[in-house]
């Protein structure tokens, strides 16, 4: 009989947990007695042996990097990603708790808008003394062009998040309100996807409060924003500032998730007050912009003029009241850690009520005073007895709003403590799943965390998400929770006694429409077109790269005609043979992966990771391929992984107007590198041996010997690699092809005649279809790839700008 792994006991669990005196637990209370929420997960937990929870923990990684799941590293690399930081335990709240949260933040967050009214509108504030002109005049984030401009549907602020944390009475408290571009809610749901992996039972699914229902009420009020005069639907989508951002990735999987359109700046434009969309069809108008930009890069003509993420003349559509802005403009102002400061008064002010739930405490007496109070407590040393903190000497000052503060909080709360009461306090703690990297053995740890709450405005008023996210610290000392220090998060679960309904964004009854794939920008349409060139350049060069190395290893002589030519033919495209690898085709992959990360919101994760896949062999092959049968085989498995890319995005990709865009291409790039290969290897002048080249690049081997039953000449190269409509590899089957997708585009016919695209592929067609195969020279190959060059310019004319 063998042995039964071991389980673990609540014993094994928590027998080093170091609750520290002075701190809030999550799991325990102040009496060290776990929390009632917490004791039907831990019931489970304990239930499973290190292989099982080794085994889960596994699943759920697994599936965010299947999912493509990334964080975006500010690098050089434009590219550059980090795997998502899961920390697989939750956190768990009641929702009752919740409830009252949720109560007291939607005060805070009425109150906020009133402030947002005064400070673009009235100005009592300032006026009256409530808030200080230079603390206002002094933000950048204050944006003097949104003065008096009353927003489109009444309401400046739209989505906002709260950073919250428990202070060691177990009270909750905020530590920064969100309110310029809030981050995280996508990443929630990628979070409750993962964790549904690792806990898959039906406690505590079947009792824990959905997410769905949340992103589904915001997602009808944005459409109702985005509704114009007379109730015309308009377009509503969300603009970010592309790939480059940390949260890109959230960007495009909300996008997916509502079916909106991801917009960039360069994809609108703003005609007679009206924010259009440049799309393959011409302008659509659109009406509300859920936007993920800071506001000042939003327009370059009245805001920051070097902003090159913005559309100019945006503010000018917002100032007549034609576009919704989600949030307003100027809404990052109330962000500032000094006007929490304020908050408390500024309530009792407005709203005659007491904040329900305290700021983090905050001091504003001006720079010069504050700079003094930072300095002088700098030198006693403020310390945190739980997790040894203490500030530095060298606190940088906030030189944003003039407010010494805000980078004092900032510091305070990344290092898992707060000021609360004037009092140097620290963040609760909450389990998180700490293995020793000696033993490979895990037990669960506190350690600091915040919890980000979001709400959404409703017809019907503020609506929060049911947990979500949370930010965890990766040490119990002095840790950073951002996520650029290497802070991991979690999910948050908000739990019931009793099952709780089920929501999705999917229709409640049977009956059901198809949508219309929606507006395609030209950017996106762009992107896909040069992402299916790149991707058969790299193919391309990968045949041909195979081919040199084939016969190096044959014949070890680079002196060979045949390589000579080959070699020459490769540099001609940047190809440098003296590295088995060449790092231009790196740099084409790396440019078909740029392209796709330019429409992720419509590109699959399948086909994203494929790309991935194939760059990262290609870059590890490049430390280690030698010349010859090496770099040959290495060869042919990039020619396997680029199929594996390209068999992906032909039998499951939609076939919309993105899909072919992708295959216009691919086709105009594998017919233009057909035209130049024949070119060399099919002239007569070409070294003995060039045909068998040119037909074993175009993967015709094996038809040729069918075909024909001789030996390679040029006639019958020429018949099946160029005129041969059959052969996939053809260049008559490539134009075809273009004259088939270009008849699919919109606009192909204009006034009952073709458009000028369709108009320049039919020759190139009916030439091709009616010479024999001595006739295609030089001289006519030549004609034909500047034929295919104007394809290439009068497609982007009309579609592409």
């Amino acid at each position: 009989m063998t042995d039964q792994p071991e389980r673990k006991t609540e014993e094994d669990l928590f027998g080093d947990y170091g609750l520290v005196p002075g701190i809030a637990d999550e799991l325990f209370d102040a009496n060290g007695q776990m929390r009632p929420v917490w004791r039907r997960f831990v019931d489970r937990f304990a239930r499973l042996t290190p292989e099982q929870i080794r085994a889960r923990f596994e699943r759920a990684d697994q599936y965010l990097r299947d999912a493509g799941v990334f964080y975006r590293q500010y690098s050089a690399d434009p590219l550059a990603e980090r795997e998502w930081p899961l920390s697989h335990i939750p956190v768990i709240l009641h929702e009752d708790e919740w409830e009252g949260i949720c109560t007291a933040l939607s005060q805070r967050a009425d109150l906020l808008e009133a402030v947002m009214a005064d400070l673009y509108g009235p100005g009592r504030l300032v006026s009256e003394g409530h808030l200080p002109a230079e603390l206002i005049a002094g933000s950048r984030q204050w944006l003097r062009p949104m003065v008096g401009i009353a927003p489109r549907g009444g309401h400046y602020l739209h989505f906002i998040a709260f950073e919250i944390g428990r202070s060691p009475d177990g009270s909750w408290f905020v530590l920064g309100d969100r309110t310029q571009a809030p981050s995280g809610a996508g990443f929630a749901l990628e979070n409750r996807v993962a964790t549904g992996r690792i806990f898959p039972e039906r406690f505590p699914r079947a009792h824990i409060h959905r997410l769905a229902g949340f992103f589904g009420a915001f997602r009808d009020a944005m459409e109702h924003l985005a509704r114009g005069p007379g109730g015309r639907d308009r377009a509503t989508a969300i603009l970010t500032p592309g790939p480059s951002n940390d949260t890109y990735y959230e960007h495009t999987y909300i996008a997916r998730y509502l079916g909106l359109p991801l917009l960039e700046g360069e994809d609108l434009l703003v005609e007679n007050g009206q924010a259009m969309v440049r799309t393959i069809e011409g302008l659509q108008p659109v009406g509300a912009l859920w936007r993920r930009i800071d506001a000042a890069f939003a327009d370059p003509l009245e805001l920051d003029a070097s902003s090159q993420i913005g559309t100019p003349g945006l503010m000018d559509t917002i100032r007549q009241g034609n576009l919704a802005m989600i949030n307003a403009l100027g809404s990052g102002v109330l962000e500032m850690r000094a006007m929490m400061a304020f908050l408390p008064r500024i309530s009792e002010v407005l709203t005659g009520q007491t904040l329900a739930l305290p700021n983090i405490a905050t001091w504003w007496c001006g720079a010069e005073a504050e700079r003094s109070f930072v300095q002088d407590n700098a030198a006693r040393m403020l310390v945190s007895p739980a997790l040894g903190c203490e500030l530095p000497h060298d606190l940088p000052l906030d030189t944003v709003d003039g407010s010494g503060h805000a980078s004092l909080n900032d510091w305070l709360a990344a290092e898992g403590t707060g000021l609360v009461g004037q009092e140097l306090v620290s963040l609760s703690t909450t389990p998180a799943w700490v293995e020793d990297p000696e033993t490979g053995t895990g037990r669960l740890q506190p350690r600091p965390m915040t919890v980000r709450v979001f709400a959404a405005r409703t017809p019907s008023g503020w609506n929060f998400m049911r947990g979500g996210y949370a930010r965890i610290g990766t040490s119990d000392k002095a840790t950073a929770l951002a996520m650029q220090s290497g802070g991991a998060v979690s999910d948050v679960w908000v739990v019931s006694d009793r099952p709780v309904p089920q929501f999705t964004l999917a229709p409640s009854t049977g009956d059901f429409r198809r949508a219309s794939p929606g507006i395609l920008p030209a950017r996106a349409a762009d992107n896909l077109y040069w992402l299916g060139r790149y991707v058969e350049r790299a193919e391309d060069a990968i045949r041909l790269i195979r081919a040199y190395h084939l016969r190096l290893a044959a014949t070890d002589n680079p002196n060979d005609a045949r390589l000579k030519a080959l070699a020459a033919f490769l540099e001609g495209y940047g190809h440098d043979l003296d590295e088995p690898i060449p790092a231009a085709l790196i740099e084409r992959i790396v440019q078909a992966r740029y392209c796709a990360s330019k429409v992720r919101d419509r590109f699959s994760t399948d086909a994203w990771n494929a790309l991935g896949d194939l760059l990262k062999t290609a870059r590890g092959m490049r430390e280690t391929a030698r010349a010859g049968d090496d770099a040959a085989r290495a060869m042919s498995v990039l020619l396997r992984k680029i199929a594996g890319f390209s068999g992906l995005v032909h039998e499951n990709m939609y076939r919309f107007s993105g899909w072919r865009f992708l295959s216009f291409g691919r086709a105009l790039e594998r017919a233009d590198s057909l035209t130049a290969m024949l070119a060399v290897f099919a002239d007569p002048e070409a070294p003995q041996g060039s045909l068998d080249i040119a037909v074993e690049v175009a993967d015709s081997v094996i038809t040729h010997q069918r075909r024909y039953r001789i030996e390679t000449s040029r006639d019958t190269v020429v018949d099946l690699l160029a005129l041969d409509v059959d052969n996939p590899r053809a260049l008559l089957f490539q134009i075809q092809r273009m004259r088939y997708l270009a008849a699919e585009l919109p606009g192909a016919r204009e006034h009952g005649r073709l458009a000028a695209l369709s108009r320049a592929i039919v020759p190139l067609e009916s030439e091709l279809s009616i010479l024999e195969p001595a006739e295609l020279d030089s001289e006519c190959l030549r004609s034909l790839r500047e034929g295919l060059a104007q394809t290439s310019d009068l497609l982007t004319a009309a579609y592409l700008r």
